[in-house]
């Protein structure tokens, strides 16, 4: 797990947070508590790896308006919500604002941290596939406009023939260019290529 995987705790109950952060850290998770939902807001400006366990119900800012905020400012840790038995219906709101998990108080030691571990593993998936994003996207980016036009043609389906008719050159021609941008683009197949073009949004054209 990345050691800047930390689990935020906020919660406006002292004996909470402290409770929470023992468990926590028992179990050999780094983690920071914050006394409310605004503490969090001014003091994380920046949150790569990690998630938030946070109580539905707290003073100023509640839950449901922590997860809107943390939206609108483009966090994009996975949550779980902290509820009371009679508080489900705001757990169902809260899910619907981007919440992954909630978990009714009192709760298991062992449910907790297995919530806690499976929001971990999530952001940390998310987190190497939005990497293999921006490589794939890099890459992309390094192609001539040439090649980026075979690309075009050859995540539409079509063959090197109709690609060279398509832009005016020999077919011979679009080969070179096709194994320059399989060579740039790290590609071991042409079923490879289509996926990582897929992955970071190419627009292929209609077939002909």
């Amino acid at each position: 797990m990345p050691s800047e995987a930390i689990v935020h705790v906020v919660d406006d109950d002292l004996a909470v947070r402290q409770s929470l952060s023992f468990l926590l850290a028992s179990d050999g998770l780094p983690v920071r508590i914050h006394e409310s939902a605004s503490a969090f807001l001014d003091h994380v400006e920046v949150a790569t790896g990690g998630c938030i366990v946070t109580d539905v119900r707290m003073p100023g800012i509640d839950g449901i308006e922590f997860l809107k905020r943390l939206k609108s400012r483009g966090f994009t840790l996975p949550v779980i919500v902290m509820t009371g038995h009679a508080d489900v219906p705001l757990a169902v709101e809260a899910m619907k604002e981007g919440a992954i998990d909630f978990i009714e108080k009192p709760f298991d030691d062992d449910l907790f941290l297995a919530a806690v571990r499976a929001a971990l593993k999530r952001q940390e998936k998310h987190a190497h596939q939005d990497a293999q994003t921006a490589e794939v996207r890099a890459r992309v980016q390094a192609l001539s406009e040439r090649e980026s036009q075979v690309l075009e043609g050859l995540v539409a389906g079509k063959a090197n023939k109709v690609i060279a008719y398509d832009l005016g050159i020999s077919p011979r021609t679009v080969e070179i260019y096709r194994a320059n941008v399989m060579s740039k683009m790290q590609a071991s197949s042409l079923s490879e290529l289509v996926r990582m073009a897929l992955l970071v949004g190419a627009r292929p054209e209609g077939r002909d």
